[in-house]
Parts: C-alpha cells; sequence; structure tokens
C-alpha cells in the first residue's frame, strides 16, 4: 500500500507530465425513450458552450440561427441551419445519421472533414432541447459543445438556467457559455 507522501507524489507526477491539466468532460447521457417524430421541426439554436479557442474568440458575433430537423430520405435526419454571416443570410443541411441508441447521431464536418457525434440528452419536444456534441480530430484536438434549442426565439429564464447547469456538468466555465442575441434577418419563423 502507498504511502500518503508517494501517492501525492505520483499525482504529482502525473500533474507535471499533462494528464492531469485537463480534466475530461462528463458524459452526456440521452434523452429516455427518445422520439424522433416529436423532435422534428423549427428549432432556434439559442445557447451555446464550448471550450474551442475558435468559439471563445467568435463566441459576441455570433448570433441566434434557424434550425430546421426533417427526416432524411435513408433515414437519418436532415438538419438545415440558416444564419446570419457577412449580413448575408446562409443555410446549411447537415445529414445526422443514427448512431447506437435512439437519439444519438453522428455528422461529418465539412469545415473539417471530421466526425462528430450529436446526443439529444433533455427535451420535452415543445419547449427547448439540450444537445451536446464532441469529436476528436487529432491528438489534444478534442472539441466538445452543448447546445441549447428552444422552439422559439426568447427562452424562458428557467430553460436558460436549466442549459446554463447542463453546460456546467459538462465542464464549461461561465467563459465559455453564451446566449445567442435574436436578429431580425434569417430568422421568420415559418419553415
Amino acid at each position: 500500500m502507498a504511502t500518503p507522501n508517494r501517492l501525492w507524489m505520483g499525482l504529482l507526477l502525473l500533474g507535471v507530465l499533462g494528464v492531469l491539466q485537463t480534466p475530461a468532460p462528463a458524459q452526456a447521457t440521452l434523452q429516455p425513450n427518445f422520439q424522433e417524430d416529436k423532435f422534428l421541426g423549427l428549432w432556434f439554436t439559442s445557447g451555446l458552450a464550448s471550450n474551442s479557442s475558435w468559439f471563445l474568440e467568435k463566441k459576441k458575433v455570433l448570433s441566434m440561427c434557424k434550425s430546421v430537423v426533417g427526416p432524411a430520405a435513408d433515414g437519418g435526419l436532415n438538419l438545415t441551419s440558416t444564419f446570419l454571416r457577412k449580413d448575408q443570410c446562409e443555410t446549411r443541411t447537415l445529414l445526422l445519421r443514427p448512431a447506437g441508441p435512439p437519439g444519438c447521431y453522428t455528422y461529418t464536418s465539412p469545415h473539417w472533414s471530421s466526425t462528430h457525434e450529436v446526443s439529444v440528452v433533455e427535451t420535452d419536444y415543445e419547449t427547448y432541447a439540450l444537445l451536446s456534441t464532441e469529436s476528436v480530430r487529432g491528438p489534444g484536438q478534442d472539441f466538445h459543445m452543448a447546445t441549447l434549442y428552444s422552439r422559439t426565439q426568447t427562452p424562458r429564464a428557467e430553460v436558460k438556467e436549466k442549459f446554463t447547469t447542463f453546460a456546467k456538468s459538462l465542464g464549461f466555465t461561465e467563459e465559455g457559455i453564451v446566449f445567442l442575441p435574436k436578429t431580425d434577418k434569417c430568422m421568420e419563423e415559418h419553415t
């Protein structure tokens, strides 16, 4: 059995070697009995949290985007998002492929050519959804994001608090959590 001094020295050595420098984020669970058909339709991306340096640099210029979730021809989901970029509306569609239990999907990032896993962690289908996204692009390049989807452009205070608690449970700090401001452009509520 290790003495307290030896145990402390072992932990100190691990820290010096970098093993303990960045704690792994908590693993997100999935929405129990996820019902994909109720998840379809119009959502607004109302909140984000991330550990990405890009996100931390750009979060002040991000704004809310409109997303429509619909069935894909091959059994997955199409996630079509419209957002304001350089004062123009831009639309992109991602194919979310089922990846395990209901509520778990993967997609390939067109920008990074990396595979991301998206999990619907919690939703009431009518008001909000909490999603967790993660990927590994290479050694030391893990990407994690939490997303708040809202059926309206003005999520209630208790939904925002729920998202903040969720994001912190995944290891994000206040600095890495942002509620996206509404914009008049690109946000028509019809699909």
